[in-house]
């Protein structure tokens, strides 16, 4: 079993070298075997897995990881930690442990000279405040996954499964539900951290499709169509999205748009379902085919 993932033995290596919570990292070491044990279990970990883990910390579930799946590649930004890791991942010869920035990083590259190109799958404890952009970048950049198993906020995995209608519904919960099928795992509260965060955090599973379940003329410019009704999600879509900079729809495009949909142009995004969305950006896209 591993040694880490206590409360004593993650003090102890702490205290070995000296290491000081980094703030603007927003760093959060999991102290609770079982939470641990429940992601690495949620992940469906195999021999025969390539598994590629951002934010290592102190190798905590890198070793979880380690002792599971074939190979693990751990990115951590932190060059401080990259010391501790060399020692507290030392007896596992699976491990590689890069230190970048992971949204600086050609992820597509990296699965093709590390696992062939096959689909990969992440398993991570985020920091919060990168939880949206590392998401999203994953999927937009079409990196080989299979599934993504993520510690996030709680407030964020309940934005990503919702639908059309509530207050958290947004470009965020489009997004995760048009790439994967969430699902949540377990929630998990601030004491099995050190140091303890101030909210709430949820383990949420994506499980990549292999083909998004609703199709559009234009990937990119349906997101963007998404992003322009969300930013301004008081307007209607007929204002929010003529007003959108980069867009270049007129009222009267929009308006057409929406009465071939049978919707009136006092209709609003935050009401939208992906199929709408879908459909809303091939009628949209260049004169696209209704």
């Amino acid at each position: 079993m591993p040694r880490l993932g206590t409360p004593t033995g993650t003090i102890e290596v702490l205290h070995k070298y000296n290491f000081n919570f980094q703030k603007k990292f927003g760093q959060n070491f999991l102290i609770e075997p079982g939470v641990l044990e429940t992601i690495v279990e949620a992940a469906e970990i195999g021999e025969e897995d390539c598994v590629l883990e951002i934010g290592p910390g102190i190798g905590t579930m890198t070793q979880y990881l380690a002792e599971q799946a074939g190979e693990v590649i751990a990115v951590e930004i932190d060059k401080a930690l990259i010391p501790i890791l060399k020692d507290t991942l030392s007896a596992y010869t699976n491990v590689t442990v890069i230190n970048a920035d992971i949204l600086k990083l050609d992820v597509e590259e990296l699965v093709r000279e590390k696992n062939g190109g096959k689909p990969v799958k992440v398993v991570a404890n985020l920091p919060y405040y990168i939880t949206t952009p590392i998401i999203m970048q994953l999927f937009e950049s079409h990196v080989p996954l299979e599934s993504i198993t993520i510690m996030v906020q709680t407030e964020v995995a309940e934005r990503m499964q919702v639908g059309p209608g509530t207050k958290d519904y947004g470009a965020l919960s489009l997004a995760v539900q048009y790439y994967s099928r969430p699902e949540i795992v377990t929630h998990v509260p601030p004491s099995c951290f050190m140091p303890r965060p101030n909210v709430g955090s949820t383990v949420i599973r994506l499980n990549r499709y292999e083909k998004p379940p609703v199709e559009t003329a234009d990937e990119e410019f349906m997101f963007r169509l998404i992003r322009a009704s969300f930013n301004q999600r008081r307007k209607t879509l007929v204002n929010g999205l003529s007003n959108a900079s980069g867009l270049n729809l007129t009222k009267e495009e929009v308006t057409d748009a929406l009465e071939k949909m049978g919707l009136p142009a006092t209709v609003r995004g935050e009401t939208f379902t992906l199929e709408q969305f879908a459909r809303l950006g091939s009628l949209l896209y260049k004169g696209g085919p209704a």
